[in-house]
């Protein structure tokens, strides 16, 4: 969705942008599929079969880990062989191996590489969850069985790696000052061009609206207020739901009175399996892949919870206050540079449930909701729009050509 936003962002800039995916499932002439179902099968359960192994086929980790051994080499490609530039984003599960992205460095074609976490400056993981190992060289990996060892599958994958990067003219953007910092941290990466540049959103479509409207669009209450909580699998640890079944509980029992008319909105997959720990009633949206259902959500919302305990640039936040939502979420990540602090919302301490109740009974019931909601427009239209994010862009883009002009 980020790499889409960032592609229609560019056209409408004057660059003239093209998205390679793996599987297509839109009729935008600009994006194109990879053909071949059953090559991209194959690649996709090569690499989860080849870890499989590696886990002594546990599934604990199965979809933690990518080691990028299979893909589609896209050289031969048309719209490789147009492009002036070739701008990687999230290339995991089958879609490019290490030896196609060796393919495409050798093809003296600038590479510009948008980190959306931390994948490319460690061996295996995408989230280091506090390990440093990646600092001086992957191994003994805790995502492996018995903590892996000197020369386990993650110090494997580094030296393919390194291997990979020593080919050409790279250049690597994140979407976070905190990302910044730890690919600058990597030893994989030392040496090659690291900025960052945060991702876009389309403020015509994530924007704020009526909220009685918004509301009676789901089928919701149009009285009352609403804490929106939005994950893909609503059950994923690194999301935090239990951070917040905590915080609504302590929150219910310190504000009861002024909590009477309130409720949760629950967007993402398996959202029945936590409902009914929640001290307050809970409406369940399921996953929706719809631009209208989920601007409808966060309209609907007065303020946005992501209690996140590893997070890049969350681009519900980004949409959350585009639709002039306050949001509440932990010191953790990119999250403190989206969040200003009193602001546009509340950044509590990470893995506190007592400040986390603070910061949402604050933006709820204390703080000038009409002021939080203009200044979190403010601050998307100022750092998050396309074109300020296509500026950013072009002028990596600019440099990266001068580099390789330079080399040729």
């Amino acid at each position: 969705m980020a790499a889409n936003r960032l592609m229609v962002a560019l056209n409408n800039h004057g660059v003239k942008a093209k998205m390679l995916v793996r599987d297509k499932s839109t009729g935008d002439i600009c994006v194109v599929g990879l053909k071949g179902s059953l090559g991209k099968k194959w690649h996709f359960l090569w690499e989860r079969l080849v870890i499989f192994l590696h886990l002594h086929f546990k599934r604990e980790h199965l979809f933690e880990i990518d080691i990028a051994n299979s893909g589609t080499d896209i050289t031969k490609l048309r719209e490789f062989k147009e492009a002036d530039v070739i701008h990687l984003h999230w290339i995991n599960q089958g879609m490019l191996s290490l030896k196609g992205i060796r393919r495409i460095l050798r093809s003296g074609k600038p590479v510009v590489w948008t980190m959306h976490d931390i994948w490319p400056a460690t061996a295996i993981c995408h989230y280091a969850r506090g390990c440093q190992a990646y600092t001086s060289r992957c191994h003994y990996c805790t995502l492996l069985p018995g903590k892996g060892g000197d020369n386990d599958l993650s110090s494997v994958v580094w030296k393919r790696k390194e291997r990979m990067l020593s080919e050409g003219n790279l250049s690597f953007v994140t979407c976070s000052r905190w990302l910044e910092g730890e690919a600058k941290r990597s030893a994989l990466l030392r040496g090659h061009f690291i900025t960052n540049i945060p991702n876009a959103i389309d403020t015509h479509i994530y924007a704020p609206k009526d909220k009685a409207e918004a509301r009676r669009c789901l089928g919701l209450p149009e009285e009352g207020r609403y804490i929106l909580f939005v994950s893909q699998r609503v059950t994923d640890v690194r999301k935090g739901v239990s951070y917040l079944i905590e915080a609504v509980s302590q929150l219910v029992e310190q504000r009861k009175e002024q909590l009477i008319d309130t409720r949760i909105l629950i967007l993402g997959s398996h959202a029945e399996e936590v409902a009914g720990q929640l001290s307050l009633p809970a409406d369940l949206l399921g996953y929706v892949g719809d631009n209208e259902t989920i601007v409808n959500a966060y309209n609907a919302a007065d303020v946005f919870v992501t209690p996140s305990l590893e997070d890049n640039l969350p681009n519900t936040i980004m949409e959350a206050m585009a639709c002039g939502v306050p949001c509440v979420g932990f010191r953790v990540g990119g999250i403190p540079e989206m969040i200003e602090h009193q602001k546009t919302g509340y950044v509590a301490e990470i893995r506190n449930s007592a400040d986390l109740a603070k910061g949402i009974g604050w933006v709820l019931c204390d703080a000038d909701s009409k002021v939080l909601s203009a200044q979190s427009v403010r601050k998307v239209m100022r750092d998050y729009s396309q074109t300020s994010v296509a500026m950013q862009y072009t002028e990596v883009y600019q440099q990266a050509l001068a580099q390789n002009h330079f080399k040729l």
